[in-house]
């Protein structure tokens, strides 16, 4: 039997999920001795402070934007995020010290700070002597993130480096890996970008179908020249619904998805994605090469996400959902910028995934031969 790993993420939202199965899809293909288990790390159960966690996380986003960004930025403060980390770490702990006995793993992998923050805790305390490994999932990092015990940070850009080196993280700890997305996202364009004469718009609002999906839908309506709407609703039930009802009034022609497994061949067909900018939609995005337009970014770290795609040329973020429609509209009358737009997605993929595995098993080869 190979090593034992365990893959730790969190329930709030669903991109620190999905990263977290692509590093075990990865892992698994590329090593079948290891074994490798994914935990989501936040219950269900209907009283417990996990459930609340992420209540209010899931109530703030919708209804309180605004004390969104004041929360974000407020914990991103070195002593406020401190005060923040120690309640919410010490809360957790527990859990995290019976799933480390269950478990028996060889190396945590964290893709959601709380579950980093309660292992390092028990670490700090030396309850376990364990190798914690923190993979952001985001385009800019957060104080929440920042602990001494943890062994390895694996951050998505270069200009990340400089975030978590101000936040006192010694550089040898700091690896430039990219966000980890599925393999299916890997498979390459059948035809040429820009080759269907159709003009097809693939709407999202993220795994949880949030941010004015309906009034963005409503305007990309009346924008001349779109053949196609798809429109992806998610775990969001409420919003699948009225898609429906809205239907029958659009003059576009357009399909709805609930949570599907088909977003990588709907991101293919797409000539232009519209989307909030979670960073795991955007790296989707990015692989395959579509065009995004970033609507109703939360505040924080959705903001940092989409100026960064839009400095790297791969999207452009309308700042007003008022907006969005003359967004869309002038790129999709102008095929250069949407061509450029693709080739500069294409220019800067990465597998995160690979990266982020491969510097793991050193780092457990290196822990091996330390030990012998």
């Amino acid at each position: 039997m190979g090593q034992r790993i365990l893959i730790v993420s969190a329930s709030i939202g669903t991109g620190h999920t999905q990263a977290a199965l692509a590093i075990q899809e990865y892992w698994q293909q590329k090593d079948p001795s290891a074994v490798v288990h994914h935990v989501d790390f936040l219950g269900t159960d209907t009283f417990s402070f996990d459930n609340l966690l992420k209540e209010t996380y899931f109530k703030m986003l919708d209804f309180f934007p605004f004390l969104y960004d004041i929360v974000y930025r407020w914990s991103g403060a070195e002593w406020k995020g401190s005060v923040a980390q120690t309640v919410v770490s010490w809360m957790l702990k527990n859990r995290m010290e019976k799933l480390i006995e269950k478990e028996e793993p060889d190396l945590i992998v964290c893709t959601h700070p709380f579950p980093c923050g309660a292992a390092s805790v028990l670490k700090r305390h030396r309850k376990i002597e364990i190798p914690i490994v923190a993979v952001m999932t985001d385009f800019a990092a957060h104080q929440f993130w920042r602990y001494d015990e943890i062994d390895a940070y694996h951050v998505a850009t270069p200009s990340m480096v400089y975030e978590v080196l101000n936040m006192g993280v010694p550089l040898e700890k700091i690896h430039v890996t990219g966000i980890p997305i599925m393999r299916h996202f890997f498979t390459p364009l059948k035809e040429p970008y820009g080759s269907d004469s159709c003009k097809r718009v693939l709407l999202m609002g993220g795994g949880l179908g949030l941010g004015c999906v309906e009034e963005a839908l409503q305007r990309l309506d009346h924008v001349p020249g779109i053949d196609e709407i798809h429109v992806v609703a998610g775990l969001n039930d409420g919003l699948y619904n009225s898609l429906h009802h809205m239907k029958e009034s659009l003059r576009t022609p357009i399909s709805i998805y609930g949570y599907t497994n088909e977003i990588p061949e709907l991101m293919r067909k797409a000539t232009l994605l519209v989307t909030k900018p979670g960073a795991l939609t955007c790296m989707e995005g990015v692989t395959i090469g579509v065009p995004m337009v970033f609507f109703n970014a939360i505040p924080g770290q959705e903001e940092a996400n989409a100026e960064l795609l839009e400095q790297k040329g791969c999207g452009k973020w309308a700042r007003h959902i008022e907006n969005l429609d003359d967004v869309v509209g002038a790129l999709l009358q102008n095929h250069e910028r949407l061509q450029a737009m693709h080739e500069a997605a294409k220019a800067w993929k990465v597998d995160g995934a690979a990266e982020i595995v491969a510097a793991c098993e050193n780092m457990l080869t290196h822990k091996q031969g330390m030990l012998e």
